[in-house]
C-alpha cells in the first residue's frame, strides 16, 4: 500500500511563506503526475498545481506567480512552494500522485494552511 505523507502546513501572516512537502512511501514505484488539490471550509475541493514526470507544470489562476510546484522523482516526493500568502489561500491542502499504467490515484492525508491576515 503506497502511504503519501505530507508536511509543512501551518499558521502564518498575509504575505508569508510555506513549503509543502509530500512524500510517498514505495520509493520503487514511478509515479507519472503529481499535485497538489485543497479544500476550504464550504467550497469544493480545487486543484492547485500539478507537475508530470517530465516537469511540465499547471497552476490554478489564482495561484500563478505566487505558488511553484516541484517534485525530485529520486524521493518520489512533491513540493509546493507558496510565496505571498493571502487569507483567502487558507484551506486543506491535498496531494496526490497517480500511476497510470495501475490507473490508481493515491491521496495524502492532509495538510492545513492557515493564513491571518
Amino acid at each position: 500500500q503506497v502511504q503519501l505523507v505530507e508536511s509543512g502546513g501551518g499558521l502564518v501572516q498575509a504575505g508569508g511563506s510555506l513549503r509543502l512537502s509530500c512524500a510517498a512511501s514505495k520509493s520503487a514505484f514511478r509515479f507519472d503526475t503529481m499535485g497538489w488539490y485543497r479544500q476550504a471550509p464550504g467550497k469544493q475541493r480545487e486543484l492547485v498545481a500539478a507537475i508530470t514526470s517530465g516537469g511540465s507544470t499547471n497552476y490554478t489562476d489564482s495561484v500563478k506567480g505566487r505558488f511553484t510546484i516541484s517534485r525530485d522523482n529520486a524521493k518520489n516526493t512533491v513540493y509546493l512552494q507558496m510565496n505571498s500568502l493571502k487569507p483567502e489561500d487558507t484551506a486543506s491542502y491535498y496531494c496526490y500522485a497517480d500511476r497510470s499504467v495501475a490507473r490508481v490515484r493515491y491521496w495524502g492525508q492532509g495538510t492545513q494552511v492557515t493564513v491571518s491576515s
